[in-house]
């Protein structure tokens, strides 16, 4: 049975100190937001890459406006979060490079994202969305793998709403062009 939760209540209380109710919105986000910093680039780190996004959030609910809603805002906290970890990563691997550290092997285990997408097409078109430039390949994951809508995708990622539609067009083009082209038969 699932209950209607009037989210505006929720986070109202939670502002209020009421740890029941930030409760229920980490229940509601969780997914989504561990979604999203596995496909912005988290990896591994998700896990903590959405407890720290939580607990941002958590100290910074004052802030929150409610223009599009909890999750999206909450998903913007990822999103940045997401960025710093792919940023202080680049630094760490630049510096073991230049002083000729080796770090282990490779873990065995696979990508979650690798796991979650099933069949061979979907490898493919996440490698070839992977392949795009992070600010193409970030707003079609918030629209088409998170199911944001445009509104909710501008907060997340802190665009303006016509340059979220402008840029989803350019990196739809751009997809399709890295795409095979497959013959239909009988055409």
């Amino acid at each position: 049975m699932y209950v209607v939760v009037d989210e505006a209540d929720v986070v109202a209380r939670a502002r209020a100190g009421d740890l029941d109710a930030y409760e229920i919105l980490v229940g509601h986000c969780t997914a989504p937001a561990h979604r999203a910093a596995v496909l912005l680039g988290a990896g591994a780190d998700a896990d903590d890459v959405v407890q720290e996004a939580f607990v941002k959030a958590y100290r910074q609910l004052g802030r929150y406006r409610g223009e599009a809603g909890f999750k999206a805002w909450l998903l913007a906290i990822v999103a940045n979060e997401t960025r710093n970890l792919v940023r202080s990563r680049r630094r760490r691997d630049g510096l073991l490079q230049r002083f000729g550290v080796r770090e282990g092997p490779e873990p065995q285990e696979p990508d979650p994202a690798e796991t979650a997408v099933a069949g061979e097409r979907r490898r493919f078109l996440l490698e070839q969305l992977r392949a795009l430039e992070a600010r193409d390949r970030d707003v079609l994951v918030c629209r088409y793998l998170l199911d944001l809508s445009e509104a909710e995708t501008a907060v997340t990622l802190g665009l303006p709403r016509g340059t979220v539609k402008s840029r989803t067009a350019r990196a739809l083009g751009k997809l399709r062009d890295r795409m095979p082209v497959r013959e239909v038969p009988g055409v």
